[in-house]
């Protein structure tokens, strides 16, 4: 079942990028999206990605940018942090969450997904949320408790 899962999700992925790419020809075909107000990628990859008209947020952990260090003293703080540096990602994109179609939530322990989703729905002004899922991991980089990567137009 999960195998369907993941190709059913890399369909859909490839053909908003596709649809992206074809509404907006006249661009390059994608452009990094790099600031300095959300924390240095952990591994070869970009903070995001912008193809077309759409912007692919690679997932985000409560890492503060300022210490460097993962805010991780409860799961409420965890996600706000996580929550402001997917924030600061969509404003160097000239995006906000109004913007956000699509959401993944990755949790290390799904009993902390109703503090997830209260900190989380403080961060969509307009109550319009974005798809979404929620998974449970068995573990996240630097041991975070949560992660979220967003896609926004």
């Amino acid at each position: 079942m999960r195998g369907i899962f993941n190709s059913i999700k890399i369909i859909i992925l490839s053909l908003i990028f596709f649809l992206s790419y074809k509404c907006n020809n006249n661009s390059s075909m994608k452009k990094i999206i790099k600031t300095k107000e959300a924390p240095e990628p952990i591994g070869p990859y970009n903070q995001a990605i912008e193809a077309g008209k759409f912007i692919f947020l690679s997932g985000q952990i409560g890492i503060d940018v300022d210490s460097g260090e993962l805010i991780n003293e409860n799961i409420q703080a965890e996600t706000n942090q996580v929550m402001r540096n997917i924030e600061s990602v969509l404003k160097a994109s000239n995006r906000n969450f109004d913007n956000v179609v699509k959401s993944t939530i990755f949790l290390k322990d799904l009993n902390d997904f109703t503090i997830v989703n209260e900190v989380y729905s403080k961060y969509f002004k307009n109550k319009i949320s974005p798809a979404r899922e929620t998974v449970e991991v068995a573990r996240l980089p630097k041991d975070a408790n949560v992660e979220i990567s967003v896609i926004a137009y």
